[in-house]
């Protein structure tokens, strides 16, 4: 993971050298070499999605002329802000991992789990997950992350009732995650005062250009709206094809979409959130070089 962007690119390289100098942990090995059993610890996962994404911004960034608006999903609106000026990659690097740490606590302490709703309008999903938090139980809609592609995140329960009430109503596929907790709901209340203590402390400077935040659809603008918004996201759902739009509308006719970092699932999800919007997906070294090549 990233391996080829830090041999490739020295900014690159003094990137996942100062997160793991902040971290005080050999990030960047096990992002290179694994085991990816250890990688995929959301301690460790969410930090090292971080140190990818911004180690191609610090090698992009000159290429981007004016960036008008920024949107991260989940923990990628961390990453945002520091496109924006205001965190820098250690300063982010330290709250991911510290948001990881918190979740995964809450996670321990009340086992959730999320799933893919596939096929089935938002509206529907939310309707289905209403219906199937009872007794106690809980299970909302998450992640909205197309028209037609919803995460829901609750108690286990509740979730597979859920899951099978949107198969009924039409569902092509329902997918459950391998997660350590259900994120992005409810159950991760116990993260979120810790949370915002961890926020109100660190450095955090008002955004160069605005960030669309997940839990409102809102353009940031500055330090102190960012910090709540961001601890209000642990709780709330990833409004993912609002923040698009927003996106889109921020930037006007013929907005250009770039995405950064590992994997191009967020430019898929933008097609169909933003039709015939355009995007480049940046991750790779060969991906890099050949938009360098073209800026």
């Amino acid at each position: 993971m990233g391996r080829d962007v830090a041999e490739r690119f020295p900014a690159a390289r003094q990137v996942f050298q100062a997160i793991d100098d902040a971290l005080g942990v050999a990030l960047s090995r096990i992002m290179f070499e694994g085991p990816e059993d250890e990688l995929t610890f959301t301690q460790n996962a969410q930090p090292a999605i971080l140190a990818h994404t911004v180690a191609v911004h610090a090698v992009v960034t000159g290429a981007v002329d004016h960036p008008v608006a920024a949107a991260g999903h989940s923990l990628g609106e961390y990453s945002a802000y520091v496109t924006a000026g205001a965190l820098t990659p250690t300063e982010a690097a330290k709250l991911v991992r510290r948001r990881g740490e918190l979740m995964n606590k809450a996670g321990n302490e009340r086992k959730g789990t999320m799933a893919a709703v596939l096929g089935l309008a938002t509206e529907q999903v939310e309707a289905a997950c209403a219906a199937s938090s009872t007794g106690g139980k809980v299970v909302v809609a998450a992640n909205l992350n197309a028209p037609d592609q919803t995460v829901i995140s609750g108690d286990p329960d509740a979730v597979a009732k859920a899951g099978e009430a949107c198969k009924a109503a039409g569902a092509k596929r329902v997918l459950p995650l391998k997660v350590s907790g259900a994120f992005h709901s409810p159950l991760m209340v116990p993260a979120a005062a810790p949370l915002r203590i961890a926020l109100d402390k660190a450095e955090f400077g008002d955004p160069a250009f605005p960030i669309v935040a997940n839990a409102t659809v809102e353009a940031v603008k500055d330090a102190a709206r960012a910090r709540r918004t961001l601890a209000d996201q642990l709780t709330a759902p990833v409004r993912w094809v609002q923040c698009m739009q927003t996106a889109a509308q921020l930037a006007g006719e013929g907005a250009r979409f770039i995405e950064i970092g590992p994997g191009t699932v967020l430019a898929g999800l933008l097609r169909r959130a933003v039709p015939g919007a355009e995007v480049v997906s940046l991750g790779s070294a060969a991906e890099i070089t050949a938009f360098l090549e073209t800026a």
